[in-house]
């Protein structure tokens, strides 16, 4: 491929460190006519650093659908378009589908170069299966993020998110519910001066005293089957349903042997559903 051909370039800019930019994205950005920023302001911190003078044209998530027709009039006149976000690789959980799905539709071709990006670069550091799952930003109302939740904490992979940092603990609380059993690694301000991973077992994960500025990539493992420490909601839905069965003293039996959790914390849950029976 040519790399100066015209067309639509997805070009993955540094999430952090100035210097994790590839020697191609610089040539790619360079040679194009127009490059489409999130943020133009941000982006100029970076094109300056590297002396790279090009038309500017702001692309974000308010703007995109209105912008659309005009950017698919540049790239039929045949010119180089670059689409670049505030960090890392554009469309994942960045402005650019829309972009992307049209010119797939219009025939325009797309070259994606590849880069930086915080959903790897945090899940290659965390220890964890590589088999994962990129989820991106959670909702952010109780009602669908227990949605969310309840859908994926029987999948047997990590699971990778984007979190504000002034909502971590309101988050963290839900994956104590939803997500027990599983380790999980936040990391703030990757490739920068602060850099930080923060490890625990989400069971034992406190409270963050002071909320961490900024953008959050948070990697949970996959489900530890030999030490699931299951969430109280899902204990007490099987003790709704074994207890129309069998007996409690069956019911606390049964449960304990198959999550390995004491029969006291069962035995508990169990009285506790039997005395909502009754009122």
């Amino acid at each position: 491929m040519n790399v100066f051909e015209s067309g639509l370039y997805i070009v993955s800019t540094p999430i952090g460190n100035l210097d994790d930019i590839t020697l191609r994205s610089l040539e790619v950005l360079k040679k194009s006519d127009i490059i489409l920023c999130e943020d133009t302001r941000r982006s100029l911190k970076l094109l300056n650093h590297y002396k790279i003078k090009k038309k500017l044209i702001s692309y974000h998530k308010f703007n995109e659908k209105k912008a659309l027709q005009k950017v698919i009039e540049y790239l039929n006149e045949g010119k180089i378009l670059s689409l670049i976000s505030d960090a890392g690789t554009p469309t994942l959980s960045d402005p650019g589908q829309l972009l992307v799905k049209t010119c797939v539709e219009k025939g325009i071709k797309i070259f994606p170069i590849p880069g930086p990006s915080s959903i790897l670069a945090a899940t290659s550091i965390s220890g964890f299966d590589d088999k994962f799952l990129f989820y991106g930003f959670l909702p952010k109302t109780e009602n669908k993020l227990i949605k969310v939740l309840s859908s994926l904490k029987h999948l047997d992979f990590s699971l990778v998110f984007f979190v504000p940092g002034i909502k971590i603990n309101f988050y963290l609380s839900f994956f104590k519910k939803y997500l027990a059993g599983r380790d999980i690694l936040i990391a703030r301000e990757i490739t920068k001066i602060h850099e930080t991973f923060y490890r625990d077992k989400i069971i034992t994960t406190k409270p963050f005293k002071i909320l961490p500025k900024g953008e959050l990539t948070v990697v949970i493992s996959k489900i530890y089957h030999n030490n699931v420490l299951e969430s109280d909601e899902n204990i007490e839905d099987q003790a709704k349903m074994y207890l129309k069965k069998y007996s409690l003293k069956d019911v606390v039996e049964l449960i304990s042997k198959k999550e390995k959790i004491s029969k006291k914390k069962i035995y508990e849950i169990c009285l506790k559903i039997k005395n909502n029976e009754k009122n």
